[in-house]
Formats: C-alpha cells, structure tokens, sequence
C-alpha cells in the first residue's frame, strides 16, 4: 500500500474564500480536529498576510501535535522570514513558498521574465532551506504552463532544496486527463524527479477538483492539499472527506493506496467548520451532507431495511454520519414507516397501523418531509400510549446572559416524588442537562445531541434528538416545542424513560 499524504489547507486556502474567516480561537478548534482527523500536514495560515494570521499559525505550530505545520509564503524575502517565525514553534515545521509560472500570470501580473521567477524561485527555497524547514515548492497556475517550462522550474527548486513539489490548478481549468498526462509528463522528463514528494492542489470550478486529484495519485502524486467541505476560492479546493473515502472505498485506489485519516471524525469536522464558517453544506453534499445516507423512496428504502449495500458504499459509521438513514414523505412506503415506528419504540396493532400510515402520508404531502416527533403524535392519536414516564418535568428556570454564566433549576418527577436541582453550565440546555443528571443521579451519559427546526423562521418549532448510553445500552429520545430548551429537556426525558423501560424489562425477565 502507497501513502497518500493529506495535507489540509482549511485554515488557509479555505479561510479565503468570502465568509470563511475564522478567528484565532475558531482556528485552533478547526486545527485541533484536523489533528484528531490525523491530517499529514496543517497549512495554518499565511503569515506575512497580517498580525492576525501571524499570531494565529504560530500559536497553532506551539500547540498542535502530531501534523507537520506549514505557512505558506511568496517568493521574498520578508514573507520567507516571517512563515519561518512562526512555524519554527511546531517540532515538524515546514515553509510553502510559490510563484506564478503561466506566461499570463507571468507577464500579465507579475510583470516579470521567465528567467526572472526561475531566479525568485530557487533564492526563496533556499532561504527557507537555510532555516532548516522543510520546504514545499507551488507553481502558481501551473496547468496554464508551458510544460517544458514548468520542467525546468520544478529541476531548479527541487536542486535548492524542495523537498515537496506542489502543481496547483490554480483556476480550475484541468480535467482528469491533461492532469494526470501532466503530472506523468513531469515523472519522465525532470531528471531529479527522484528526490521529491510530488503534490496536486486543484479547484472545483468545474466541479472536477476531487477527479482531478485522483488522476495525480494514479500518476504519481502522493500528497494532495484539500480542504474540510471543498471550501476555498471561487467554487472550492478538493474536498477532503470525498477524495479520502474515494480511496477507501473504490477498489481501484483502496487495494493501492491508503491515507491514514480517522474517518469517523469526518463528519465532525465538517459540522465544525460550518459552525465556525457559517458556510453550510448544500443537503446532497456527498459524504457529509443531510441527505447522503437518507433514503425516502419506497424501493430504496425496501432495499435498505433487506441490505444496506443494496444502496450504500459507505458506512454511515465510518464517517461518524449521524442522522436518519430512511426519511419519511410521501415517496416512504409500509415497511420503512414499520421500521421508523419500532426505532421509536412504538407498537400499534394492524388497524392502528393502516391508520397511522395514511395520517403520516397525508402529512408528508402538506409537509414534505415527516420528523420523528411528527411520528410519535401520529402514533399517539392512533392508539400509542406512550413509554411509560418515570422522569417527568414540573417545572424549570433558565437564566443567561452575555455577563453571568448560565445557571438552570429544574423541578423533576421521580416515580411521582419531585426533585429538584440548580446548577451552572457553558450554555442554557448545558445548565439544564447538568441540573437533570444532577436531580435524577442517573449514570448514564450523553453520546450525541441534533436539533433542527422544522419550519422556516426563528418562531420555527424545534425539534431535538439526544442519545444516551448505560451498560452497554443505547437509546434515543426525541422531542418538539417552540422553546428550544423545553424541547432539549423533554428529549432528554424521553431517553432516560425508554432507558429505564429496557431496565425494568431486563428486571422482570431474569425474575
């Protein structure tokens, strides 16, 4: 197996785009998940850019562990000096210089010679060399350079030094094809080809950056730059969770190659950065999108309750997806709503049944989409009595403020006996939820809490999913309201009640 080396750029490249920026604090959360992800390289920021970014790639270089830290730099002196200050703090620091090597960038933008960046080219490597980094090399737009050119380029930095050779499609211009001849055209005429790691760094302005990068590996690249969601300049970088599960799950690159990713933290970080960024991703988004393992149609569905690689090639698992797989609307037949209703601990007999598909259908035509709390008023208007409730909520105050921390009291019904409990927390449901662990001295924990709004607009009702985990069992409560902290408590209520009901049967089984 061949290593394919990783090399991240969310925090540089994918902070460039418009709406993408992050501040120092946001970026050492991104850079910390990276690191839990086992990226091979973090490119932390362009240091020359500005105070800030400075700041933030040398604080990510003193504190991150375990990737090569990287700062990218032009080809002059100050900014060479200035990346080496800041990335000197990681123990496996590395300086990424570039220039323009198009005759358009060329004579258009940098109003120099051929000769004239040649010579840029080498005294940047070189003195990024002399620091005692290591050294990346970039042809800015390289695939609009003339290939002879580029050759004599990439021989000169790779003599100064260069021990990684980057050839960016700057623009989004190549496909898989004149990619990958010229990365095989590179392979076959520079002559110190030997002493370098060659590295594809493509644009999706033509949505092809993931295919393109894929070419490189076949012919030869072993490190490709992408980015958490594709985000970056114009339409993106390649995106990092889609070209790494391409790798491992097309038998052509999975029986070949590897890149040593902890996959089931992708999903996280993608949820990270657009929490950071504000820059959603579109529902279908592959790998990490709402709907990337939903299925509402009837034959999918019936498909997926038979086999799930009747119509998935991934494992939700292991990319740490987390979601419902078979969604409910007017296209979901019999057996998923069967399905849906069991995962919710519903039992109806065969005329609550019929009546309750028919109430769920005509639901999903008004609606579109049917959520689990819709499901479990549906149930419960057909016959559904509910999970009996040990755990019931009396009442409950929440305050916070920018000034003060959150702090909650909570009066809750045990068994018929109220408790009840004040406590602090980093946020209002984090108050109440240490508030209600608190009361109860329940031991189970929380593995995972989703919240979506059902409507548009911010009167829109909540809708909220938690999971929590006790001796080896797992359940998950979910619960609707306008007030978003009632809706969190009341599905919190809803796990502890169905974890209890497994409890009591367990109990009344081995009697």
């Amino acid at each position: 197996m061949s290593k394919v080396q990783i090399f991240d750029t969310t925090l540089r490249d994918g902070e460039q785009c418009p709406g993408g920026s992050m501040t120092l604090s946001e970026k050492l959360r991104v850079a910390e998940r990276l690191a839990l992800l086992n990226v091979d390289v973090i490119e932390a920021g362009f240091p020359a850019s500005s105070v800030g970014d400075f700041e933030s790639v040398a604080k990510i270089a003193r504190q991150i562990h375990g990737p090569i830290i990287c700062g990218l730099a032009r080809t002059i002196d100050v900014d060479i000096d200035r990346c080496w200050e800041a990335v000197r703090h990681s123990s496996r620091p590395r300086v990424h210089t570039f220039i323009a090597t198009s005759d358009l960038h060329i004579t258009e933008k940098l109003r120099m010679t051929r000769e004239s960046v040649v010579v840029a080219a080498v005294r940047a490597v070189a003195r990024a060399k002399a620091y005692g980094a290591e050294v990346e090399f970039s042809l800015e737009d390289a695939t609009r350079t003339d290939y002879d050119y580029m050759c004599l380029v990439i021989e000169a930095v790779i003599n100064a030094g260069a021990t990684i050779v980057n050839i960016p499609d700057t623009v989004g211009y190549a496909d898989p094809w004149s990619y990958g001849d010229r990365i095989a055209h590179i392979f076959a005429n520079v002559p110190n080809i030997g002493e370098t790691v060659f590295s594809a760094h493509c644009h999706n302005d033509l949505g092809q950056a993931v295919a393109n990068s894929l070419a490189a590996i076949h012919f030869g690249a072993r490190q490709v730059e992408c980015t958490i969601n594709g985000i970056g300049e114009r339409a993106g970088n390649t995106a990092l969770e889609e070209l790494v599960m391409s790798i491992k799950t097309q038998p052509f690159f999975s029986g070949r190659f590897s890149t040593g990713i902890e996959t089931k933290h992708l999903y996280g970080a993608s949820r990270l950065v657009v929490q950071v960024t504000d820059l959603p991703v579109q529902s279908h988004k592959a790998v990490v999108g709402r709907n990337a393992f939903a299925h509402e149609a009837g034959i999918h569905q019936a498909g997926m309750i038979a086999n799930r690689q009747t119509y998935e090639i991934m494992n939700p698992e292991d990319v740490g997806w987390q979601g419902e797989g078979l969604v409910l609307g007017k296209h979901s037949g019999r057996r998923a709503f069967a399905v849906r209703l069991a995962e919710l601990g519903i039992k109806l007999d065969d005329q609550e049944f019929k009546a309750a598909f028919d109430a769920m259908k005509a639901l999903a035509d008004e609606r579109k989409s049917v959520y689990a709390s819709d499901l479990v008023a549906i149930a419960r208007d057909h016959g559904f009595t509910g999970i009996p409730e040990t755990f019931r909520l009396e009442a409950m105050t929440v305050v916070s403020s920018t000034h003060t921390t959150p702090m909650a009291t909570i009066k809750i019904a045990v068994n018929g006996k109220t408790v009840d409990c004040g406590t602090l927390g980093v946020g209002p449901v984090d108050a109440v939820y240490n508030a209600i662990f608190q009361a109860t001295g329940l031991s189970a924990k929380l593995v995972s809490f989703g919240l979506r709004a059902t409507a548009e607009g911010t009167d829109s009702p909540a809708e909220v999913q938690v999971k929590i985990g006790e001796n080896g069992h797992s359940v998950v409560g979910i619960a609707g309201d306008d007030d978003v902290v009632k809706a969190s408590v009341n599905a919190l209520l809803d796990a502890m009640n169905r974890l209890e009901a497994i409890k009591e049967a367990e109990a009344e089984t081995s009697k």
